[in-house]
C-alpha cells in the first residue's frame, strides 16, 4: 500500500483550500507523540510539523518530550499519548502480557562495533582478549545478535573471550575516545558522531541478523501505537504513517530539509552533521513490511532462546500482530 495517498480525499482538500490554517488545525484530531527530548525521531517529527504534513494527512501532531524511556512507556500505558517509540521486542512482550501495542518500522540503523580507524582490530575475531564497551546492557539485542555471529562465523565466544564493560551510551563513547576501551558497541547516532572523530565500524548488528536468517535489513526502532486506538481511529493512524513516510522521503532527498532541522540536532561540527544525515538516510526502511516481519520473526526466535523470559516475557515466538496489520494490506 502507498501510504502517501491516504487522506487526500477531495473534500479534505477543499477544506484546506477554503479555511484559515488556524481553524483547520482546531478542527483536526490531535495525535500526541511521546519522544525522548533529544532522540533522533524528533528530526522526522519536527519535519512533519514544520512542513504541515500532519495537517495534509488529516491530523494535528503534538510532540510531547520526556526525559527517559520509562517515562514515555508510563505515559503510553496511562493513555496520555497515542504513539511513542520502541522496538518489536517491546511491542511483542506487551502484546503477550495483554497490552495491545503494535509496531510501525521507523529505522533500520542499528548498533555496531566501533574502533579507532588505526586500530589493529579489523574484524570480529580480532576482539579476542580485548576490552569491549557495550551500550544497552547484557540483554541488548545487538549484543546478543553479535554473539551469534561470533559463534557462527568465527567459532568463538564474545562473552568468554572479551572483557565486557556495560554502561550508558554517551559514557562508553567517551571512554572509547579516551582509549580506555579497545572497541565499543553503541547505538547508531553515537557511532555516527564517532565516525566524524576518526573511528571506523568493523561490524554491524545487521550483519549478525543475517547470520540468524534475515535476508535484508530489519528495523531497530519504530513507532509504537496502541492498537485499540489505531483501530478506533484508523484513518488518523494511517494518516500518521503517511506523514511519516512523506517526511522520510523528504529527508532522504532534500539537503534543505536537513538544514531546517540542524539547529535542533545538538551537533558541534559539519563532519558530525554529515555523518548523522548519511546514517539516518541509510536507515530509512524500504523493504515490504511482510518481508521485514518474516526476517524479524527469525531473529526474534534466537533472542527469545538466549535472552529468555527476562528479555521477551512469556512469548517464545514473536506475538501475532506485533507489526501493525494495516501496514501489510496490499504489500
Amino acid at each position: 500500500m502507498d501510504f502517501r495517498t491516504i487522506g487526500r480525499a477531495a473534500g479534505v482538500a477543499l477544506v484546506f483550500a477554503t479555511l484559515p490554517t488556524t481553524l483547520c488545525a482546531q478542527d483536526l484530531p490531535e495525535v500526541k507523540l511521546g519522544l525522548l527530548k533529544f532522540g533522533t525521531v524528533n528530526w522526522e517529527a519536527q519535519t512533519i510539523v514544520d512542513r504541515g504534513l500532519d495537517r495534509k494527512h488529516g491530523f494535528q501532531l503534538e510532540i510531547v518530550t520526556y526525559g527517559g524511556d520509562d517515562a514515555t512507556k508510563i505515559a503510553m500505558q496511562a493513555g496520555e499519548i497515542e504513539i511513542t517509540t520502541g522496538d518489536w521486542l517491546f511491542a511483542s512482550r506487551q502484546r503477550a502480557e495483554g497490552s495491545p501495542l503494535t509496531f510501525v518500522p521507523f529505522s533500520s540503523s542499528i548498533g555496531a562495533i566501533m574502533v579507532p580507524c588505526n586500530s589493529d582490530i579489523k574484524s570480529l575475531s580480532d576482539l579476542k582478549g580485548k576490552t569491549l564497551g557495550i551500550a544497552g546492557g547484557p540483554l541488548d539485542k545487538s549484543w546478543l545478535m553479535l554473539q551469534a555471529l561470533a559463534e557462527g562465523e568465527y567459532d568463538f565466544s564474545l562473552t568468554d573471550e572479551t572483557e565486557q564493560v556495560f554502561g550508558a551510551p554517551p559514557l562508553l563513547a567517551e571512554k572509547l575516545r579516551q582509549g580506555e576501551l579497545d572497541a565499543g558497541l553503541n547505538y547508531w547516532h553515537y557511532n555516527a558522531r564517532l565516525e566524524a572523530d576518526g573511528y571506523c565500524q568493523i561490524v554491524s548488528a545487521q550483519e549478525a541478523a543475517r547470520e540468524l536468517g534475515a535476508e535484508g535489513d530489519i528495523s531497530a526502532v519504530g513507532y509504537i501505537l496502541n492498537e485499540d486506538w489505531a483501530n478506533a481511529h484508523r484513518e488518523v493512524a494511517k494518516g500518521f504513517v503517511a506523514a511519516s513516510q512523506e517526511a522520510k522521503a523528504l529527508l532522504k532527498s532534500s539537503d534543505e530539509a536537513w538544514d531546517a532541522i540542524r539547529p535542533t540536532m545538538n551537533i558541534d561540527t559539519d563532519a558530525e552533521f554529515e555523518a548523522l544525515r548519511r546514517r539516518f538516510r541509510e536507515g530509512i526502511p524500504e523493504r515490504p513490511v511482510v518481508a521485514e516481519e518474516k526476517d524479524t520473526e527469525a531473529v526474534y526466535r534466537y533472542l527469545a532462546r538466549v535472552g529468555g523470559e527476562k528479555l521477551v516475557g512469556p512469548a517464545t515466538e514473536m506475538a501475532e500482530g506485533t507489526f501493525w496489520s494495516e501496514l501489510k494490506h496490499g504489500s
